[in-house]
Formats: structure tokens, C-alpha cells, sequence
């Protein structure tokens, strides 16, 4: 793709034109934002590439209904600052992947749609596909297409706002997304357990998760994660709110979990900067050399997964999601641990996405976990009548 001369199209239409020209020509088309992401899936081998750049702006923002769209090339600090003026935000807490990735973290909203991107509070919130309520999109094909609306409903039928988020740019050329938003909570605070092993840790985040005090956050972060044997294992659990509502929603919650140990507390701009780094990997993002691979799973399982895994290849991991989402860190030797990884997954019941390897390693291996059955043969129709002479990135997510 690094080869492939690169349009800017200035409108839908243009998109839509060069589009159907890629059909008819057979060209396949590689499709980018600001390409923060580009280094997830298979390398794509394309005759031109896309970008959305020119396609930028917040098209509709109503604060009072909580509700924004943007065209795709907006980028995501744009947006996040037209909410943060009204006081508010996006439910899904999309990642940084300048630390994965060794870029500038710069994102475009096409970007976090077209990955699905969410981070530590779609345990609570959902993920980016629950909070995209509309989008237009060019297919492959040509043709302009739009689901959904700016505001929330029903949807009866395929619901093509749902399709496209996570669809890697597959399936369409996405050229505007509308979300619904939430409020910038007054407060927040993490209440931090220390020293658990991995299965204890996993319990008090499921026993956490299953009280009544709204926790946005739940992750695990084994000791020694930084190369240090003096590295603490934390068991961190994130609240929101009013400030009144999180000091005792805080303090229900430790009296809750008081049989696990001793707690701490962090505060505000403290907890921020702890979800940053969990929302970001930023326990196993250096050295970056290794590849980093992400696991979901049933919560309850994630350590007997970690512990299958090791004995079979080193790795360096922590859990989020309660347990049920687990980042690992291996070499990338021969298949970067994808056979050990995918073996112990399938048994339980999961799926694992090779996030970070090498530009070899993606080339042989299978970067999404393979789909078999009924499962796969749904993918492949749902490709063919998106994109039936198959352009739009080949090969990427392996259909």
C-alpha cells in the first residue's frame, strides 16, 4: 500500500466516482484517514489509495439532545473538543495507539468507526457500534448509501450502522457518522486493590462488576508489569459521577470487596491517567519489538486462558473488561504465538486479533480470528453484496 498513488476526494460524490471507476477497472482501492491504525490486519495490495483528510468537519452538533456527526476525515481531537465545550464526551473512550504503534495518535472519526475502536468503559458504556446511531457510506459499488438517522430508534432490518463499525473499511467508504454522547462526569475515582494474583484479582472485578455502584472500569495489571519485581499487581476499579456519589459509591464498594485486602483510592486527574494507560496498552506497548495480541473471552476463564498460554510460550499480559478482554505481549518468532493463542481460545470459547506484529508475521499469519461454518460463509456473502468484484481493501481482514 506504501506504492499506491493516494486521491483526496473533496465530496461523497467524488468518492463515489472514483469508486465506481476502481470497479470497472478492477483497481483495488486501499482506504485511510490518517492511517494511526494501518499497521492492524493483513498488508493490502493496493493500486490507489483513499484518504478521507479532505472530507472534515462536525456536521451537526445538538447539545441538548446529545447528539454530534462529523465527516470521517474529522479528526478525533476536533470532535472531542466541540464536546468537552458543552461538557460532554463520547461513551466508548476510544484508545491512543500512538503508544502500540509508535505514531503521533492522531485519529480520524472514519478511523474509530471503522475499527470499532473502544477502550475500558464499553464494560459499562458499550462499545463504539453502541453509540453510532448513523452513518453514509459509499460501497463498492458506487453507490451512496445511508442508515440510520440523528436521533435514537428502532431499527427494523439489516442495520447497516452496526455492520459498518468494525468493518475495517471492507465493506464501504465510510463519509459521515453520526453519535450519540453522554455528559463529562463532575468526578471519578479508581479504587485500587494490590497484590492479587490473577484468578483472586478476576474475582473481585466479577464481584465488582456484579454490585450495584456503576463501575466504568475494571482491569488487572499483574505485578512486575514494567520489568520490575517491585511492580505492585493492581486490581483497579473505575466510578463516575456526581462527587457526591462516588465518595460513597466508593466507599460502599471497598466495604463490598473488603475480604480481598487492603485498598486505595485515587482521585480525579490520578484515575485519568491510570485509564489512559490501561485504555492504551500501555503496560506492554514497549519493548516494540514484540507482538501484542488481543483476547476475549468469558471474564471467569481469562486467567486459566493466560496460565495455558504460558506454559506453552512466554508472554506478558493484563485484563480488562473484567477479565474477559486480555492484552498479551510475545516474541514475534515464527507465528507470534498464533497457533498456542488460538488453540487455547477456540477450546474455551473466544476469539484472539493479532493487534502489533511485523509486516512478515501479518503477511502469514491470520490477523482476525479465523471464521469457519455458517459464521464465514455469512462474511463472504455479506462482502460480495457490499463489494461484489471485491476492492475495497482485499485481503485485509482475510475475506
Amino acid at each position: 500500500m506504501e506504492n499506491a498513488s493516494v486521491v483526496t476526494p473533496a465530496s461523497e460524490a467524488e468518492v463515489a466516482d472514483i469508486i465506481r471507476q476502481a470497479q470497472e477497472s478492477g483497481t483495488p482501492l486501499a482506504i485511510s484517514g490518517r492511517g494511526s491504525k494501518a499497521g492492524i490486519g493483513r498488508p493490502v495490495a493496493a493500486g490507489l489509495r483513499v484518504s478521507s483528510l479532505a472530507l472534515s468537519g462536525v456536521t451537526l452538533y445538538e447539545p441538548s439532545e446529545m447528539v454530534i456527526a462529523a465527516h470521517a476525515g474529522t479528526p478525533l481531537s476536533v470532535l472531542e473538543a466541540h464536546l468537552a465545550a458543552s461538557g460532554q464526551r463520547l461513551t466508548f473512550e476510544p484508545p491512543n495507539p500512538a503508544a502500540l504503534f509508535g505514531n503521533d495518535g492522531e485519529q480520524t472519526v472514519g478511523g474509530i468507526v471503522a475499527a470499532n475502536w473502544s477502550g475500558p468503559r464499553r464494560i459499562q458504556a458499550g462499545a463504539c457500534r453502541d453509540s453510532l446511531i448513523g452513518v453514509r457510506f459509499v460501497n463498492g459499488l458506487g453507490e451512496t448509501v445511508k442508515s440510520g438517522g440523528r436521533v435514537m430508534k428502532n431499527v427494523t432490518g439489516l442495520d447497516l450502522v452496526k455492520v459498518l463499525a468494525g468493518s475495517w473499511g471492507t465493506l464501504g467508504f465510510l463519509t459521515e457518522a453520526t453519535f450519540k454522547v453522554a455528559p463529562i462526569p463532575e468526578a471519578e475515582a479508581t479504587l485500587a486493590l494490590v497484590g492479587l494474583d490473577d484468578r483472586r484479582a478476576v474475582e473481585a472485578l466479577t464481584s465488582a462488576m456484579g454490585s450495584p455502584y456503576e463501575v466504568s472500569g475494571a482491569a488487572h495489571v499483574p505485578g512486575g508489569w514494567n520489568g520490575g519485581s517491585a511492580d505492585p499487581a493492581l486490581t483497579l476499579m473505575r466510578l463516575e459521577g456526581s462527587a457526591f456519589s462516588v465518595r460513597q459509591r466508593v466507599g460502599a464498594l471497598a466495604g463490598h470487596l473488603a475480604g480481598f485486602g487492603g485498598h486505595s483510592v485515587l482521585e480525579n486527574e490520578d484515575s485519568r491517567l491510570v485509564w489512559a494507560g490501561v485504555r492504551d496498552c500501555a503496560p506492554l506497548a514497549h519493548p516494540d519489538t514484540q507482538a501484542i495480541w488481543r483476547l476475549s473471552t468469558a471474564p471467569t476463564r481469562g486467567p486459566a486462558v493466560v496460565a495455558d498460554i504460558a506454559r506453552q510460550r512466554a508472554v506478558r499480559h493484563f485484563y480488562d473488561w473484567s477479565g474477559g478482554l486480555v492484552w498479551l505481549a510475545t516474541s514475534t518468532e515464527g507465528d507470534a504465538g498464533a497457533a498456542a493463542i488460538r488453540g487455547v481460545v477456540d477450546t474455551v470459547g473466544g476469539h484472539a486479533t493479532l493487534v502489533r506484529a511485523t509486516l512478515s508475521v501479518r503477511t502469514e499469519v491470520a490477523v482476525f480470528h479465523p471464521q469457519i461454518g455458517a459464521l464465514a460463509q455469512a462474511a463472504a456473502d455479506l462482502k460480495h453484496a457490499f463489494d461484489p468484484a471485491g476492492i475495497l481493501e482485499p485481503g485485509r481482514m482475510g475475506v
